[in-house]
């Protein structure tokens, strides 16, 4: 049994089965944790500068996933020590673990937070708990005295409950090296008590940017394991072992036990590492772990719009074939193996349950008919009051002076890319006014977007790069536009398409195209697609309504 990520096996087989395609979770879910409460999995996943943050998605087979919510679901949570408000890009909620323990759910995490003109950041470490998933989630708990990021929390049989996170070494052997610790804590006061133990730097010969640890318990042995490496193409996972939670802890000779550091860069997924395991019902074992799809770009370094996805590969046990080891005590340790047949992620593998895989993430589609945001829709940092309503018909959006900025919220909400090749669509209706621009986005990062948009009776298209200024890509004139228009952006053959109608759809002109690598995510989250509505500096109370969004994805 995994501690760590419950469940006890129990007798079965799985039926026989066709494959199911990774990424599990496509779009830019990174960092995955995942638990098992009776027969559902959760899998929580980081979330950076975007509001609501700690997304959770659930299944019943590993392959179908669905939304449940998240973690960060209220302004009051990330407007204190928490802060999503003018996070920084990349900064904000990184790597949660999430677990399950006597009826209720935590998710412990970092928020990186690092002020105006400072590279000096602040990693504020907590925790949020709800007895539902759904929701709704407490207030942070804040962990003082708890240096690092991507702590994870570990339930042990004795009844204590500990908190392991990671350091920077008071004395480094080299640049980027790090440590991971453990530390009892109490929950009752969020405090720590007791002792602090240091457990590990990493693998063998050292690890560089040791990170995200996972402590478990199988067949008596503790287990920590941890991402290393970066979150790059040379990110992996590797593993150590102990007799005791506080250590002293051994790694596994055959660290990393995943990696993609050793194929090409233009393998079809690379990056792989930040892993959980886990345990199926009939005690076969199996890993989450993120990677990024090499799909866009050009040869030798391909990478995806999408970013660091979710992964599932399985896993087995094996035990040392000699009777001693240099290091430790002697015995044949049980080590866990990703992925036997082949060592790395692979496309399509068989069906760990034999239920078939809907694909039902790569379509989308809102008209805003209930009394709430979907859950799909997000925003990068905390709105601002009054920046949407839905109180119908459609969605109201307002224009608001702020433009897409690095620390600033604006009037922009998107949904995920979920894969390379997709149509967006949405209908827009806009009376306009001068100064004010109203349309949708492809928005990568605050300095990396594309914009498709009406202003002044004219249709905008324009791109951001990063180190370069906004350009025009196209400006059409619109002398028969009526206030409705319904806007298209195909993505195929590496290339976006803008494409717009007004006579409500029936006929579509393009009007612009560009090379989809000009959007290639280059950080920690991927491509987000939706309404934008800007009056560039000047307060006015003009809006936009949308009438419906909808995304359409197909399996690459």
């Amino acid at each position: 049994m995994f501690d760590g990520c419950l469940g006890a096996p129990y007798g079965g087989s799985p039926k026989e089965a066709s494959v199911f395609v990774n990424p599990i979770i496509p779009g830019g879910f990174p960092d995955p944790s995942i638990c098992r409460v009776g027969e559902t999995w959760y899998i929580c996943n980081s979330s950076f500068e975007y509001f609501p943050g700690l997304p959770i998605h659930e299944s019943k087979d590993l392959v179908n996933w669905s939304w449940v919510g998240h973690g960060l679901h209220r302004k009051e949570q990330v407007s204190g020590a928490v802060n999503l408000v003018d996070v920084k890009s990349d900064d904000g909620i990184q790597a949660p673990s999430i677990r399950y323990h006597d009826g209720t759910f935590y998710i412990i995490t970092t928020c990186v937070y690092r002020p105006p003109d400072s590279d000096e950041g602040k990693c504020t470490n907590f925790i949020v708990t709800a007895s539902d998933p759904r929701g709704p989630w407490s207030d942070p708990h804040v962990i003082e005295d708890a240096p690092g990021i991507d702590p994870d929390i570990f339930f042990d049989d004795d009844g204590k409950v500990w908190y392991v996170g990671t350091a920077a070494p008071a004395k480094p052997n080299f640049p980027g090296e790090g440590e991971i610790y453990c530390h009892e804590l109490d929950l009752k006061n969020w405090k720590f008590t007791g002792e602090r133990h240091y457990l590990w730097r990493g693998a063998v010969h050292g690890g560089v940017f040791v990170e995200g640890p996972h402590m478990y318990k199988h067949e008596g042995s503790y287990y920590l394991m941890a991402a290393e490496g970066g979150t790059g193409v040379n990110h992996s996972v590797v593993i150590a072992i102990s007799e005791k939670v506080t250590g002293p802890f051994y790694p596994n000779d055959r660290n990393p036990i995943l990696t993609s550091r050793h194929l090409s860069y233009d393998n079809w997924v690379h990056s792989t590492g930040h892993g959980d395991l886990f345990h199926l019902p009939d005690g076969r074992s199996y890993m989450v772990c993120l990677g990024i799809r090499a799909e866009e770009g050009e040869p030798g370094m391909k990478r995806s719009n999408m970013g660091r996805e979710t992964y599932l590969l399985p896993v087995t046990w094996e035990r040392e074939p000699m009777e001693w080891h240099s290091l430790g005590p002697s015995g044949k340790r049980l080590w866990p193996v990703c992925s036997p047949e082949t060592g790395k992620v692979e496309r399509t593998l068989p069906l760990p349950l034999g239920v078939d895989q809907r694909q039902s993430h790569n379509n989308f589609y809102d008209s805003f008919e209930k009394a709430a945001l979907d859950p799909e829709w997000l925003f990068r940092r905390v709105p601002k009051d009054g920046m949407y309503n839905l109180n119908g018909p459609g969605l109201r959006l307002k224009a608001s002076p702020e433009v897409l900025a690095e620390r600033t919220s604006c009037s922009f909400m998107g949904v995920r890319q979920r894969q390379t090749e997709f149509e967006f669509s949405a209908k827009m209706s806009f009376e306009g006014s001068t100064g004010v621009a109203a349309g949708v986005a492809i928005v990568q990062k605050d300095d990396n977007y594309l914009t498709f948009m009406v202003e002044s009776g004219k249709l905008l298209v324009a791109l951001k790069e990063k180190e370069k200024d906004e350009r025009n890509i196209a400006t059409i004139d619109l002398p028969s536009y009526s206030g409705s228009i319904v806007f298209k952006i195909r993505s195929a053959d590496h290339k976006y398409n803008c494409a717009y109608s007004l006579d409500d759809g029936s006929t579509y002109t393009s009007c612009a195209e560009m090379a989809a690598s000009h959007l290639l995510s280059l950080g920690y989250t991927g491509s987000c697609l939706g309404p934008y509505c800007t009056s560039r500096g000047q307060v006015t109370e003009s809006f936009a309504t949308f009438a419906w969004v909808r995304l359409s994805s197909e399996m690459q």
